[in-house]
């Protein structure tokens, strides 16, 4: 069945007001976007992101009064508020996302591939992965950036982390191309759950260890690995550099172009820093520990 979906603008100070008054109305959802479409730059632990400008879109049932479901928008949250109601064709977003998200080459050797289509490749080294279990699949250049360095470097024997890991794509990449064992931390427990079920469907689960930041062992490692962009990587360069044995290497992404002096200033008193490679707006900086 079709659905109804109300679409408002609000600002940061009336954000929860509107989320609450959607809700009260009866929506079965509500999603929050940034009007501006600025790039989200990822908060420290624990900090909470807020867009100056929001969107906010409730999904309804298609037999809701829209009549009343405007008047009482407006009274909760005023006349002025700009808003949009309209019909939502019903689909099955699951298996358009699947069918939109086809298998991506990285560098020479790597696929990233989804599992319910077969490998281009059947030779190559093919990372499959459930997109309805994927934090990040590769889609994104930040990712995109990572998966490359690891085509690109020798990773056999070494042991890595990966900081951050989302779905562990980067992480399970990295053993699957030689790595002996690797680490993943990240402080959202489904990323775990994530990073672990990708690890037993590419059978490298036994070389494999998820866990919050605050778990990880009391070792170094040959090569870190932290795409969690900007904020964080200038928060955590002491910690990051810390865990890096000496000749180890390091590989930072979910960097903006305009952010590049601060995070090579940063890092440069620990690594020589490699030239950063850019794709799209997004770039990565790699380096040796000194």
């Amino acid at each position: 069945m079709p659905w109804i979906q109300l679409t408002l603008n609000t600002d940061k100070s009336n954000n929860e007001k509107a989320e609450q008054a959607l809700l009260d109305a009866g929506a079965l959802s509500v999603t929050l976007k940034d009007a501006e479409d600025n790039p989200v730059l990822e908060p420290a632990p624990g900090a909470t992101p807020l867009w100056e400008s929001v969107i906010l879109t409730g999904l309804f049932e298609a037999d809701i009064n829209t009549e009343n479901l405007q008047r009482q928008m407006h009274q909760q949250l005023g006349e002025l508020i700009e808003l949009r109601i309209e019909a939502l064709e019903d689909k099955d977003w699951v298996r358009a996302w699947m069918d939109d998200y086809k298998p991506m080459q990285f560098g020479r050797r790597l696929w990233v591939c989804p599992k319910h289509l077969p490998p281009p490749d059947p030779d190559a080294v093919n990372l499959m992965l459930d997109p309805g279990l994927a934090f990040g699949t590769g889609t994104h250049p930040t990712t995109a950036l990572c998966l490359q360095w690891l085509d690109q470097n020798k990773l056999l024997d070494k042991d890595i982390l990966d900081y951050g890991c989302g779905s562990g794509v980067l992480a399970i990449a990295a053993l699957m191309l030689g790595a002996n064992h690797c680490d993943a931390t990240d402080i959202d427990p489904q990323a775990l759950e994530a990073t672990l079920d990708n690890a037993r469907a590419n059978n490298v689960a036994d070389k494999l260890a998820a866990m919050k930041p605050d778990a990880l062992p009391q070792k170094k490692y040959d090569i870190v690995l932290a795409n969690i962009l900007a904020g964080p990587l200038v928060e955590l360069a002491p910690a990051l550099a810390e865990l890096t044995t000496v000749n180890g290497q390091i590989v930072l992404s979910g960097i903006l172009k305009t952010q590049a002096h601060d995070i090579l200033s940063c890092y440069a008193q620990w690594f020589e820093l490699d030239t950063p490679v850019a794709q799209d707006e997004w770039i990565r900086i790699s380096g040796i520990k000194k």
